[in-house]
């Protein structure tokens, strides 16, 4: 019993600290999106791989950089702002 209550705490303990681990009342799509968040916020925090999508996509590395951001703070359950 006392090895449950450690494990449980020692959880409880790392949600608080670390948000994008969830809960277990965290949904899909809360899960999916803390998912895109860390990936997009890596891609920016490592210069070279953010170099590498720029060069991919043809386009500036801020321009590249500055998307992200957008999508970041957009976020998944937001609609798409509408393009011409």
């Amino acid at each position: 019993m006392a090895d449950k209550l450690r494990t449980i705490q020692n959880l409880e303990a790392l949600q608080a600290r670390y948000v994008g681990t969830g809960h277990a009342d965290t949904t899909r799509h809360e899960w999916a999106q803390n998912i895109v968040r860390d990936s997009y916020a890596s891609y920016i925090g490592h210069p070279p791989l953010l170099q590498y999508m720029a060069v991919g996509l043809n386009e500036p590395k801020e321009k590249v950089r500055m998307q992200m951001l957008e999508k970041m703070v957009r976020g998944a359950g937001n609609p798409p702002e509408i393009e011409d």
